[in-house]
């Protein structure tokens, strides 16, 4: 798919750019496959913004997509591929042959008519759910699930793949595509094939109101806060306050590591940012 662009009759249109979706489905989404979605402006359970610069948004409903994959053994066609407000990729809706339908993550180049197959002698063909240890190496991957049997958990953004670069006894070495290399066990499920919509990442939004569309407030600048909300605030005049960039809580935002899960870091081969 390809990009759209517009006549500039207006300073925004003049660089916006959206995805041609002509070659979707516009049929209606499978109602038994939605479930209402209720904003959460960013909130928790008790009530307090634990996620910054978020608020409003079109309303949607959420299409309920089949992670697991866990119709082993049962063919099933593409019936549509159809646009999802909740994802950058696109969802395909399969209709296995005892009458099941589900939603999965539409891979590149697959289209309406196609078979669709999970389990240990479905081909290598895109779209098809296989384990690591029946994956060839090299082949290119999505969907891919971090403990045995709990769903696809990694790369199910648009355009992303991931590689299988190694197999050997209970681990397999994947390739994600933030450069990380990590052990994940054989018996893991993954997706054959690259996801869809790869334009995804050139898309310009043109102008602020497309953002609020997307449920993206706006973003308010440290340095024109007072003191008591963020370290950079106060001050007579512009002016940082000389110390170096912070986060609202005082913490550093460049080059400061957050991550402290050490339970999982046993599992990764190569990180993504390799140390100097």
């Amino acid at each position: 798919m390809a990009l759209k662009k517009f006549r500039p009759y207006t300073d925004a249109r003049r660089s916006m750019s959206v995805v041609d979706y002509s070659s979707l489905d516009k049929c209606k989404p499978e109602k038994r496959l939605l479930a209402p979605l209720n904003k959460k402006g960013g909130r928790n359970s008790n009530g307090r913004i634990t996620v910054g610069q978020r608020s409003g948004g079109h309303k949607r409903r959420y299409r309920i997509i089949d992670f697991r994959r866990d119709k082993i053994g049962v063919p099933g066609y593409v019936k549509s591929v159809e646009y999802d407000p909740n994802r950058s990729a696109y969802i395909a809706r399969i209709v296995y042959r005892d009458g099941d339908k589900r939603y999965i993550l539409a891979p590149k180049g697959v289209r309406v008519g196609d078979e669709i197959l999970a389990g240990e002698e479905a081909e290598i063909r895109p779209g098809n759910s296989l384990s690591l240890k029946n994956i060839p190496i090299g082949t290119q991957i999505h969907n891919i699930e971090l403990s045995y049997g709990r769903g696809g958990q990694l790369v199910r953004s648009a355009g992303a793949a991931a590689q299988l670069v190694a197999s050997e006894g209970q681990w397999a070495q994947v390739r994600l595509p933030s450069g990380e290399v990590r052990r994940i066990d054989v018996r893991c499920r993954a997706t054959i094939g690259q996801l869809s919509n790869t334009d995804h990442e050139n898309v310009n939004i043109g102008k602020a109101g497309r953002s609020r569309w997307l449920g993206r407030y706006p973003h308010v600048r440290g340095m024109v806060m007072n003191p008591v909300d963020h370290p950079h605030g106060g001050g007579e005049g512009r002016s940082k306050g000389g110390n170096h960039p912070m986060t609202p809580w005082g913490k550093p935002t460049k080059g400061y590591k957050t991550r402290s899960n050490k339970a999982t870091d046993r599992f990764i081969v190569r990180r993504r940012k390799r140390r100097k």
